[in-house]
């Protein structure tokens, strides 16, 4: 296990070892990153539901003015799991369903 990250909505997300490889193979500008994408996940400014996927919510953290880390996590049986995370410019559309 990687890293096991209870959310503000009472779910615990968990990604493990060889899924962070493959995800920072896709975004290595997030190698460096993993405390922040944890972050994201225990204490994010906004939390919004996926607009084409209803078991996909989004969790950002502000980095910086108009930058944020996104953690994109999948909700089953009530256990969360990392699908991807990575650095953006923009909040996506979504139904927000939590901020701080």
């Amino acid at each position: 296990m990687k890293f096991a990250v209870l959310t503000p909505l009472g779910f615990t997300v968990r990604t493990s070892e060889g899924y962070w490889q493959r995800l920072t193979t896709k975004h290595p500008d997030i190698t460096d990153l993993e405390e922040l994408v944890q972050q994201a996940l225990a204490d994010p400014d906004e939390i919004r539901r996926s607009s084409r996927d209803d078991g996909v919510l989004l969790f950002y953290l502000s980095r910086r003015e108009k930058r944020w880390v996104v953690a994109v996590v999948r909700r089953l049986n009530g256990d969360g799991f990392l699908i991807t995370a990575y650095q953006t410019d923009a909040i996506k559309e979504g139904e927000s369903i939590w901020r701080r």
